[in-house]
């Protein structure tokens, strides 16, 4: 029997996922980061992207915008402004969500106008990118 820990991903809107899990990847303030159990306590914020939970041969893909991840040695719980499970979100939309950002950055006035843009398309880039992976993932298991 593989060694899991707990782990939780809850929203605004409230619990995304509650499970056990061997490995749990996430975009943390510094990069990426891959946590297993018994790993040293931190905490971090989060920057918009992938969540990738692995429990046996299951993986389970999160989008997430924003939040903090805390890491304890059994328990890793991801606390999140907004999180969509990846097979939830709309590449169309996601598209045009960075479209407009683009759109907005080039039409961009201020400072602020720049840096709003910047985090729309940093957001959008990230759903893209999660919903990338999982299709990718998804036609190398064949279940696609």
């Amino acid at each position: 029997m593989a060694v899991s820990m707990q782990v939780d991903i809850v929203s605004a809107e409230g619990s995304l996922f509650s499970g056990k899990a061997e490995m749990l990847f996430a975009q943390a303030a510094d990069g990426e980061v891959g946590i297993m159990p018994h790993h040293t306590q931190f905490i971090s914020s989060l920057k918009p992207g992938q969540v990738r939970v692995v429990s046996g041969d299951e993986e389970d893909f999160f989008y997430v915008n924003s939040g903090i991840i805390e890491v304890q040695p059994s328990v890793v719980t991801i606390l999140a402004d907004t999180a969509i499970r990846a097979e939830d979100l709309d590449q169309a939309a996601a598209e045009e969500a960075k479209r407009r950002a683009e759109e907005a950055m080039d039409q961009a006035k201020s400072d602020t106008d720049i840096a709003r843009a910047q985090v729309e398309l940093a957001e959008a880039v990230a759903q893209i990118q999660t919903i990338t992976k999982l299709r990718d993932r998804l036609h190398k298991t064949g279940l696609a």
